[in-house]
């Protein structure tokens, strides 16, 4: 008779996520997780014969807190200054969503026509009272500035200013709109 296991698929992701949130990517290994666990690496390697599994796991449970996370935003701007918040405060999380290589290959067209990405880009065109067109194109403008805010902080590279950050968004955005409104 084989014995149940007494940790679960769930409880192995969870932890994996939060030694991924804690110590970074590249320190979920078999036997990294089962030191968190209190375990052996064989319940692990039974559940994940495959880490890549695993880890794929953990990608997708950073994305969905992620995407939470930024969502608890009520409008555009807060969204982005969110996007930046996260960098600061979960610098290894923005590292696995954003520079692990899960995008290797793709293109900023690519990223701003993700599923992920067309709620805010609808919120873009109600909130700016924009078309969809120009909705993207604006929310590009701010992404990439958004997103490399974001990254020189998650990369320790740029020291975390909120009001900086605020009054440069404001500015970008008060800009697209300007130019939009002269065309």
């Amino acid at each position: 008779m084989s014995r149940t296991p007494s940790t679960t698929r769930e409880q192995m992701v969870d932890v994996a996520f939060q030694l991924v949130r804690r110590e970074g990517y590249a320190s979920l290994t078999a036997r990294s997780l089962a030191a968190e666990l209190g375990c052996s690496t064989q319940p692990i390697m039974y559940q994940f014969p495959e880490l890549a599994k695993l880890r794929e796991l953990v990608y997708q449970k950073a994305d969905q807190y992620h995407t939470a996370y930024l969502f608890s935003a009520e409008d555009l701007l807060g969204i982005g200054l969110r996007y930046v918040q996260f960098a600061a405060e979960e610098p290894n999380l923005f590292r696995l969503l954003f520079q692990s290589g899960h995008f290797d290959g793709a293109s900023l067209t690519d990223m701003l026509v993700a599923p992920e990405v067309t709620e805010i880009v609808q919120a873009t065109s109600s909130e700016l009272n924009l078309s969809k067109g120009d909705a993207l194109s604006a929310f590009e403008a701010l992404y990439v500035a958004v997103h490399g805010y974001a990254s020189l902080i998650a990369n320790n590279a740029m020291k975390y200013d909120p009001a900086t950050i605020e009054k440069t968004l404001t500015a970008i955005a008060e800009g697209l709109l300007k130019e939009e409104s002269e065309s």
